[in-house]
């Protein structure tokens, strides 16, 4: 049986996620335990989605625990879902929310490293993703920093979306692509490096301003439009996202986004960040696919997303230590 650990387990993401896990999507036929965190002010909330998971019944679902502690949640997890962050209020600082977040995935990190397996896999939701998992990492030294991950695979699925739908194609047309840096307004949908039917983008979409600019920005700010449009995050599209990168992470996958630690990374990006690269992952190993090559607009945007995240790294710099 493996143990799954999902924090904000009263939050929507999670609401999105747990069901879909605990039928099997995750691990397919393979016995499972869901363990629920959340704050001590959530859990009666958590005691309404434990009954409602015990409500469907599924063959697979061997244990669901919930609670607030969390050296007692994480024991023995074999999967980690960092799905609850602390979210941006208005006129707060990015500062006091990376700040305030730190502290969060602080804790979070030294009770993985105490008691959750030392096979886990971390995948942190939760925003600032990227800084939140170099954070969280960081607190977990007993574990191997390549078993942490941030996701920006939401932001794939994105581009991969509107690159589809202006060629006119099949979703699963669009390989090969890229998102580079942080998950955050200056991300790099890479299409130089994606393929539409098995040629380059720019072979079958020839709008280079569209590309440039209305892709980008599409892309950048989806979340935020979302909000607009909905008035509430995008929860149902996180929580498939994040399936998507535990399942890539697991299972052999030939090419796929996530942020991970970039030391000795082959891109001379800086080696003390979280950051997005384009992954493989096969025979239960992990690495970042090499040999890509940037145009001027491309490189651009790489150095401005890596700036930022340094600046991130550098305003916690505090709780790396």
């Amino acid at each position: 049986m493996k143990r799954i650990v999902v924090t904000g387990g009263a939050g929507q993401i999670a609401y999105s996620l747990l069901f879909r896990i605990a039928k099997g999507e995750l691990l397919g036929d393979t016995p499972i335990a869901l363990h629920l965190f959340d704050l001590p002010e959530a859990i009666s909330a958590l005691k309404g989605v434990k009954m409602e998971l015990d409500d469907c019944a599924y063959p697979l679902l061997k244990e669901v625990r919930i609670g607030s502690d969390p050296k007692e949640l994480f024991a023995d997890a074999d999967y980690i879902f960092l799905v609850g962050a602390k979210p941006r209020s208005k006129g707060m600082e990015r500062k006091d929310l990376l700040t305030d977040n730190g502290k969060i995935f602080v804790d979070q990190g030294k009770a993985i490293n105490e008691v959750a397996s030392k096979e886990v896999r971390v995948l942190v939701v939760g925003n600032p993703c990227n800084t939140n998992c170099l954070i969280c990492m960081y607190h977990a030294p007993d574990i191997d920093q390549s078993q942490f991950f941030a996701m920006t695979r939401l932001d794939q699925n994105r581009a991969v979306y509107q690159l589809a739908n202006k060629a006119g194609v099949n979703i699963e047309d669009v390989t090969q692509m890229t998102i580079w840096g942080n998950h955050s307004s200056t991300q790099v949908p890479d299409f130089t490096n994606a393929l539409i039917q098995g040629k380059d983008v720019t072979d079958i979409i020839t709008d280079t301003k569209w590309l440039e600019e209305d892709f980008f920005q599409i892309v950048q700010k989806r979340g935020a439009s979302i909000i607009d449009a909905r008035g509430k995050s995008s929860a149902a599209s996180a929580a498939n996202a994040a399936l998507d990168s535990m399942r890539a992470i697991i299972q052999d996958t030939p090419w796929f986004s996530a942020a991970i630690c970039s030391k000795a990374n082959p891109y001379g990006i800086d080696e003390e960040l979280i950051f997005s690269f384009p992954l493989e992952s096969f025979d239960g190993g992990l690495g970042i696919i090499p040999d890509l090559s940037w145009n001027a607009f491309i490189e651009k945007k790489i150095k401005e997303t890596e700036k930022e995240l340094m600046d991130e790294r550098d305003l916690v710099r505090d709780l790396l230590r």
